[in-house]
């Protein structure tokens, strides 16, 4: 049976540094993938206006579904101003109702950045009312809720990640790449500024810094989820790229076989 996976993200780019890995994956098997960006990314520059950058957010977030053949949609909430309201939980609501997903990957709760925690609290309120006909009346509810699993995280407060699944994604590291670097404005421009980083000025260049900054988040992940690799029999080699997922209490539990098909290659709880 196909499987049909929605990302419900806060900001276009977010999917593809957290969970890049499984949807190339997914793609590939020949599933459908739904990346939605929940805000228009209007914040996140020093030079273009925000009007100007929710366009070229736009164009740069399609470009990187196509890199693997999904489709991408950023809605209209704007960027850093996003809360866990009516609005956004009925949006969402609706979203997996007409998509009807088998997995949908969000946010924890817990994380640096409040549109990632509001995004993440919006699809955990949704969660049940999924399933409820009388919400949200002008999309049919879906009888049977799809599976919900928060993206790769290293926050410790209140409570660590617990990594109920773990993927080795070192095959689709140089896709994933080519993904992120889709969203020039971001990964180019406004993550160098903001961190007061030097970039190389050529394209090879930039791929080859992209590449290395990648690489050591991927480190970092190594070394958060070292006692699970070990216990699961996977690399620590800090140049394997991992990925992790937990499985949310608040929406359909999957038995192992489930998870072993929504999650292709992984190593599981």
């Amino acid at each position: 049976m196909a499987v049909r996976v929605l990302v419900l993200a806060a900001h276009p780019d977010d999917a593809e540094i957290f969970a890049g890995g499984l949807l190339t994956r997914h793609c590939r098997l020949g599933n459908s993938v739904k990346i939605v960006s929940v805000t228009d990314g209007r914040c996140g520059h020093h030079k273009w206006s925000p009007e100007q950058l929710v366009s070229i957010r736009r164009a740069e977030a399609s470009a990187a579904g196509e890199r693997i053949g999904a489709s991408y949609e950023t809605w209209d909430f704007p960027d850093a101003a996003l809360v866990a309201d009516l609005r956004v939980r009925e949006a969402i609501i609706g979203e997996i109702r007409a998509f009807a997903p088998s997995l949908v990957l969000t946010h924890r709760p817990y994380d640096y950045h409040p549109d990632h925690r509001a995004c993440g609290t919006a699809v955990q309120d949704a969660s049940y009312l999924i399933t409820v006909p009388h919400v949200c009346c002008d999309v049919p509810a879906l009888r049977q809720a799809p599976v919900i699993a928060y993206m790769t995280d290293l926050f410790t407060r209140p409570c660590r990640m617990r990594a109920d699944v773990l993927l080795d994604v070192s095959h689709e590291f140089d896709t994933v790449l080519q993904m992120i670097a889709c969203h020039r404005s971001q990964v180019f421009e406004w993550l160098p500024f903001h961190d007061g980083i030097q970039i190389p000025e050529t394209e090879e260049g930039r791929l080859v810094w992209l590449s290395d900054w990648m690489q050591a988040h991927h480190q970092t992940r190594v070394q958060h989820f070292a006692g699970e690799l070990t216990k699961r029999g996977l690399p620590l080699d800090e140049r394997a790229f991992i990925e992790a997922y937990e499985i949310s209490e608040y929406a359909r539990q999957p038995k192992k076989t489930e998870l072993l098909s929504l999650f292709p290659g992984a190593e599981t709880y």
